[in-house]
C-alpha cells in the first residue's frame, strides 16, 4: 500500500512541474523549472516518514529540490487545497523550495540554500534540549534534515556536526539523498567512505540503506557475494553510466572491471538492469527499519544514507544531465496511464473509502498539531533599565550591563539566553553568564580559578557557548529565535560576533531571517574600533548589510542611554512576536555621555526616546546666524562630528549635529513614502522621523565608521547636496585617531566637508 501511495506522490509532484512548465502561460517565454528528478529520488524515503513513521511532534527540514514531493504529500493528507497544484512557482502560489513564511501549507525549516535547512534541525534540536531543561520536558520531537548528496560539499555542515554544543542528540536523524548526482556532475569517486567516517568521528550512528529486495536476494544466492563485492566498489561515475544503457551494451559495461565471477553469476539474469538498479532508497520497508534503528540511538545523532535512484520511476532515470530536465507531452500520457489515471482523475486524492484513502485520513489526523503562541505572554519588558554613567561609556560596556540589569528582572530574566563563537568575553556577555551560567545538558565542575569567570556550567546556564563558528551562530539564533513554533516555548536570544565576521555567518544570517525568525544580534567591535589588528579586523560593508537585509532592523547607537531604550525596545518587540532581528553595531570605543545628557534635558525624555526609537535626532545645535548645514553621523564617530560642529559655529556656520540610531529606520520609513507615491500617483512626502531630525533644507556631511555610502543616501531624501565620509579602504594597523585621519574623519576633515557642501 505504502508503494501504491509512494508512485501517486511521484505523479503528483511530476505533474506539478509539468504543468507549471507545459500549461501556463508566463508571458515572457522563460522557463519556469522544477526538479522532477531530484524530486524522484527522494519520494519512497518521504513516503516511508510522512505516511508511516512520523509523529506530530516530528520536524522536517525538505530537501530544496523536493518541494513538489512534500506538497503532493500534503495535498494527500487534506493539508493543501487543490487548487494549489497547478501554482507551483507562481505569484501567491506554491514557492520554488519549502519556505516557513511563504507556503500555504505547514513548513518546519525554510530550505534553498543548500546546507543550511540541513543543519537547522541539528540547532533546533539544541534548542529543544535548551528548552527542556529550562521549562519541562515538551512532547518528543524527531528533528529530521532530508539531504541531498551534493549538500555535503557545503563547509557548514561539517562545521556544525563537530561544534560540541550539537553533541549527544540522539533525537536527531539526517537522512541523506544518495542518488551520486548534483546539478553538473556525478558526485566523483566513492566518496561515502569518506563521508562516513567524518560523521563516525564527530560521534554520529551511520546507516546504509543500499539495496533493495531484488539485490539482498541475489546478494543471498551462491555466489552472490562477489556480485556485492562488485557493486560496492564501482565508482560512482561507472554506476551512473548504466542507466543509459540497455541488453548487450549495459551487460558489457557493468562488467567492464568486474573480478572473477561477476560474469558467470550474472549470465542467467534477464533483467540485469531492473536487479543492478534496484537500491534501497526505495524500499519502503528498508527504510523503515533504519529509521527506527536511527530511534534507538538515545546518546547520538543518526545520519542513513539512502541508496537512491535520480528520476526514479521516469524515463529520465539516472541520466546525467536530468537535474533540470523535463518530461515530454507524450511520456506525461504514458506515465498517467501506466498508473490508471485518466486526465479527469488525474489530479484527485485516493477514494476516501479505499485502504490508501483510509491511510492518508488517519496519517492527517496522526500529523494534526494545535496552534503555537508565538508572543511572550504575560511578560512585560522595562522600555529602560535605567543606565546611568558619569564617565565615558562605550556601547559594548553599556550592551553587557544592560544585559545584566535584566538578567535581575524577574519577569525577563527567565527568557534571556545568549550564544557567540568563542568571543562572549570579548563582546561584554561575561557579566550576564557570571549571573546565569553556561548551558549543559549535565552539572559539570569548573576548574577555573579567576574570580572574574564563573563559568558555572550545567542544566540552568543560559549562554550556549560555540566554538569558532559564525555560520553557527546565526543558525542557532536563527532556531532560538523560533522555538515558539518549534520547541512550543518564546525565548528573548542575543548573540554577539565581532562585526567584522558577520559576513562570513551571512548566509546563514539570511536564512534565518528569511525563516522569520527573531532575535538579537550585536556586531562588536564595528569600524575601525581594533584599529592596532588592522584592516581584517575592521568593518566597511556591515551598515550596508543591516540596511538592506530584509526582516532586519540595523541599529547603531552612539550613547549607553539610547542604546539602553533601543535594545529593551527590540526585546519588547521579540516578545510581542513583532518585527524580525535587530542587528546591534556597536563600537569599544568610550565616548562621553554628556552630550545625550544635554539633549535629554532639552527635549525631554519622552520625546527624545521617540526620536531615538525612530532613527535619529538633533544632538547639537550651533546658535549662530550664519549658513546652516548639518552634520549626520552615526556610531563612534560622533566625538569628531560634535568638535567639527563647534569649529564651523567658530568661523560663523550654523551647525546642525544628527544622531542618527538606525539608518535601517531613517530609510524604511523614506521607502514607505516613495513607494505610496508610486502607487497613487502624487507627491511622496517627507516622513515624520527624517523631518523632525532635519527640519530645515540644508546641505549635509554623513560621517560613518563604515562604508560611505551607507548614508549617501540622506542627500537624496532631504532634497540636498551632500558630502559622505565614511571608510571606503581597507585599513591598516594603527591607533583609533590614526585611521580616522587615514579615512578623513577627524574634525578637520569634517569641517572641510561641510564647507564643500555649502558651496555645492
Amino acid at each position: 500500500m505504502l508503494d501504491d501511495v509512494a508512485r501517486r506522490v511521484l505523479w503528483l509532484a511530476v505533474r506539478m512541474v509539468d504543468a507549471a512548465n507545459r500549461e501556463r502561460e508566463t508571458g515572457d517565454g522563460v522557463k519556469v523549472g522544477g526538479h522532477q528528478a531530484s524530486s524522484a529520488s527522494l519520494t519512497s524515503v518521504m513516503t516511508a516518514l510522512y505516511f508511516h513513521h512520523l509523529t506530530a511532534a516530528d520536524k522536517v527540514s525538505v530537501k530544496p529540490h523536493a518541494s513538489p514531493v512534500f506538497h503532493a504529500i500534503q495535498y494527500l493528507l487534506g493539508n493543501l487545497d487543490r487548487s494549489y497544484l497547478t501554482t507551483l512557482r507562481q505569484r501567491g502560489g506554491l514557492q520554488s523550495y519549502p519556505s516557513r513564511t511563504k507556503d500555504p501549507d505547514e513548513v518546519d525549516f525554510s530550505t534553498g540554500s543548500v546546507g543550511l535547512g540541513a543543519a537547522a534541525p541539528l540547532f533546533a534540536a539544541v534548542t529543544r534540549r535548551y528548552v527542556d531543561a529550562h521549562f519541562g520536558e515538551r512532547p518528543g520531537s524527531r528533528f529530521v534534515a532530508l539531504i541531498g548528496d551534493a549538500e555535503l560539499d557545503e563547509g557548514n555542515i561539517w562545521e556544525a556536526i563537530v561544534d560540541p554544543a550539537t553533541t549527544g542528540l540522539g533525537n536527531v536523524m539526517w537522512v541523506v539523498d544518495f542518488n551520486r548526482q548534483s546539478l553538473d556532475r556525478v558526485v566523483p569517486g566513492i566518496q561515502i567512505d569518506k563521508w562516513r567516517g567524518q560523521f563516525e568521528a564527530a560521534g554520529w550512528h551511520v546507516a546504509e540503506v543500499k539495496y533493495g529486495r531484488k539485490l539482498q536476494a541475489a546478494f543471498a544466492q551462491p555466489g552472490g557475494e562477489v556480485l556485492r563485492t562488485w557493486l560496492d566498489a564501482m565508482p560512482n561515475e561507472q554506476y551512473q553510466s548504466l542507466f543509459a544503457l540497455a541488453g548487450d551494451e549495459l551487460r558489457e559495461r557493468f562488467l567492464d572491471g568486474a573480478p572473477a565471477g561477476v560474469a558467470e553469476f550474472i549470465a542467467g539474469v534477464e533483467d540485469l538492469y531492473g536487479l543492478v538498479t534496484d537500491l534501497g532508497g526505495h524500499d519502503i520497508a528498508s527504510l523503515v527499519d533504519a529509521f527506527e534503528a536511527a530511534d534507538a540511538e538515545k546518546d547520538r545523532p543518526s545520519v542513513v544514507f539512502a541508496y537512491t535512484v535520480k528520476g526514479w520511476g521516469l524515463p529520465l532515470a539516472g541520466n546525467p544531465r536530468n537535474h533540470s530536465g523535463l518530461l515530454t507531452g507524450d511520456q506525461i500520457t504514458a506515465l498517467r496511464g501506466e498508473l490508471g489515471l485518466g486526465e479527469h482523475d488525474e489530479w484527485d486524492r485516493f477514494d476516501p473509502a479505499s485502504a490508501a484513502g483510509i491511510l492518508c485520513n488517519t496519517r492527517r489526523e496522526v500529523l494534526a498539531r494545535a496552534p503555537r503562541e508565538a508572543r511572550l505572554t504575560g511578560v512585560t519588558v522595562p522600555a529602560s533599565t535605567g543606565l546611568r554613567s558619569a564617565k565615558p561609556m562605550s556601547t559594548q560596556e553599556g550592551f553587557g550591563r544592560i544585559l545584566v540589569d535584566l538578567s535581575r528582572d524577574p519577569a525577563v530574566a527567565p527568557y534571556l539566553v545568549t550564544t557567540a563563537p568563542d568571543v562572549a568575553t570579548s563582546t561584554n556577555l561575561a557579566g550576564f553568564i557570571n549571573r546565569t551560567g553556561v548551558f549543559s545538558p549535565e552539572q559539570r565542575r569548573a576548574w577555573s580559578a579567576d574570580p572574574l569567570v564563573k563559568w558555572a556550567e550545567g542544566p540552568t546556564g543560559q549562554h550556549i557557548e560555540l566554538g569558532i563558528s559564525e555560520m553557527n551562530l546565526f543558525l542557532l539564533l536563527g532556531q532560538l529565535g523560533l522555538s515558539w513554533d518549534l520547541s512550543g516555548q518564546p525565548l528573548l536570544p542575543v548573540g554577539t560576533v565581532y562585526d567584522p565576521f558577520v559576513c562570513r555567518g551571512l548566509d546563514a544570517f539570511i536564512y534565518s531571517v528569511y525563516s522569520g525568525s527573531r532575535f538579537v544580534i550585536a556586531g562588536t567591535p564595528s569600524g575601525v574600533t581594533l584599529a592596532p589588528e588592522g584592516g581584517a579586523h575592521q568593518s566597511t560593508i556591515t551598515p550596508s548589510i543591516g540596511l538592506e537585509l530584509p526582516n532586519t532592523t540595523l541599529i547603531e547607537p552612539a550613547y549607553a542611554g539610547a542604546l539602553d531604550w533601543l535594545l529593551c525596545d527590540s526585546f519588547a518587540k521579540i516578545a510581542a512576536a513583532e518585527d524580525g532581528a535587530y542587528y546591534f553595531r556597536l563600537s569599544t570605543r568610550p565616548i562621553d555621555q554628556a552630550p545625550f545628557a544635554a539633549a535629554k534635558e532639552r527635549a525631554g525624555e519622552a520625546v527624545l526616546r521617540r526620536q531615538v526609537l525612530a532613527g535619529a535626532y538633533q544632538l547639537w545645535s550651533a546658535d549662530v546666524a550664519g549658513p546652516a548645514v548639518y552634520l549626520a553621523a552615526s556610531g563612534a564617530v560622533l566625538p569628531e562630528t560634535l568638535a567639527a560642529a563647534r569649529e564651523l559655529a567658530e568661523e560663523g556656520i550654523q551647525a546642525h549635529v544628527v544622531d542618527v540610531t538606525s539608518l535601517d529606520r531613517l530609510y524604511s520609513a523614506w521607502q514607505r513614502t516613495l513607494r505610496q507615491g508610486v502607487r497613487t500617483a502624487t507627491t511622496p512626502s517627507v516622513p515624520g522621523a527624517l523631518r523632525a531630525a532635519f527640519p530645515v533644507k540644508a546641505p549635509i556631511v554623513t560621517v560613518h565608521d563604515g562604508a560611505s555610502h551607507a548614508m549617501a543616501w540622506l542627500g537624496s531624501a532631504l532634497g540636498v547636496p551632500c558630502v559622505p565620509l565614511g571608510v571606503d579602504v581597507f585599513g591598516q594597523s594603527g591607533n583609533v585617531q590614526d585611521l580616522y585621519e587615514l579615512h578623513d574623519l577627524m574634525p578637520g576633515s569634517i569641517v572641510n566637508a561641510a564647507l564643500a557642501a555649502l558651496s555645492l
